[in-house]
């Protein structure tokens, strides 16, 4: 097979971008053999600054700054030089940006001005965080395939749809063709942890209490307790799936706040689960109803076997009838794969839209 040595740039190295290069070594002949593809990195970025260099980045030392807990700029020196990011996407024509820093939904910041530049310049744009996504999925839309034409960059985002679970790609292209008439997901790993825990006796401060001690939640953990980081998710999928220009102001959203106990033992008890439920309902104007809230499911529906750390999600279509997708989240490795498996389903058309 013939190789083709991609150029990549990463603006993000928290757990999500470090992970994905810590996973690329040993899928490096993997990449090779069966896709035909070599990855490069020429720009990386976080906190601390831009770095470029012409022949390539090594990703173990990026790596291993970062363990370090240095910012990459410290890296600077023989062929690396420091840069602004905007200018680099502009200077260095790369073929790929990866895109991880913290997500804002308020600004998409800092990920909306990157992303944006990326695409106009024609750079082919794979996505973890979803803040810009919240923010200007039209616009960005417009700026790449999303919009119909075929010889636009591509932009993907699977992951940052819950992670590894193939929420957005089971949605738009495996039930291509078919008419949606809901989706229902469970799409929060932080409240679907602290849901199990109180299940099991925990009162929900006990249960916040643990997550955050084992990473779980963030020390601030309003946008997944009070239901934001579902309905994120879920807007992504209305824009993307089910191609209804959504804004959070639709979208009906209450969190876990006041889930007690008994409300999970009651929900139990009856043979089912209570869930942080993020859900699209087709009405008959054609138009979907969104709505994020915690919701008792019988026994028979399949989110009422999700896993402490499992995350779910069940489409219901006239010619597909339902299919269903869990998936097992387990720290930043699932995104870190969504993000490869972005890359690999563009990188025929990136060779053969090469610049």
């Amino acid at each position: 097979m013939e190789t083709r040595i991609l150029r990549c740039m990463l603006t993000g190295l928290g757990n999500i971008g470090r992970t994905f290069l810590e996973i690329l070594p040993n899928r490096a002949a993997l990449l090779r053999e069966r896709y035909g593809v070599v990855l490069q990195f020429v720009a990386v970025a976080d906190a601390s600054g831009c770095i470029t260099c012409a022949q390539g980045l090594d990703p173990a030392a990026i790596v291993a700054c970062k363990r370090a807990k240095q910012g990459v700029i410290q890296l600077v020196g023989g062929d690396i030089q420091s840069s602004d990011t905007l200018a680099a996407i502009e200077q260095l024509a790369a073929d790929v940006l990866f895109e991880a820093t913290p997500t804002d939904i308020h600004t998409g910041q800092p990920g909306l001005d990157v992303i944006r530049a990326a695409l106009q310049r024609g750079t082919h744009v794979v996505m973890a965080s979803k803040g810009a996504l919240v923010v200007a999925f039209d616009e960005l839309a417009r700026l790449s395939d999303w919009s119909g034409d075929r010889h636009a960059p591509r932009l993907r985002f699977s992951g940052a749809v819950a992670g590894a679970l193939p929420s957005v790609n089971l949605g738009w292209r495996d039930l291509a063709g078919g008419e949606i008439a809901t989706i229902e997901a469970v799409l929060n790993g932080t409240t679907q942890v602290m849901l199990t825990m109180m299940g099991e006796g925990k009162t929900y401060a006990e249960a916040l209490a643990e997550a955050q001690r084992i990473g779980i939640a963030e020390p601030d953990p309003t946008l997944d307790v009070e239901g934001w980081d579902a309905a994120n998710k879920l807007l992504i999928l209305a824009n993307a799936v089910l191609r209804q220009p959504t804004r959070l102001s639709d979208i009906a959203v209450e969190g876990i706040t006041h889930v007690t106990p008994d409300d999970i033992h009651r929900a139990r008890h009856a043979g089912g689960n209570l869930i942080l439920l993020a859900k699209a309902e087709r009405s008959t104007g054609g138009r979907y109803a969104l709505s994020v809230r915690p919701t008792t499911v019988p026994a028979s529906h399949p989110l009422a076997r999700l896993g402490m750390q499992e995350a779910g999600i069940v489409y219901q279509s006239d010619i597909f009838g339902r299919t269903t997708a869990f998936s097992m989240e387990d720290g930043p490795v699932g995104t870190a794969a969504a993000m490869l498996r972005d890359l690999l389903s563009i990188s025929p058309e990136i060779t053969a839209t090469a610049k």
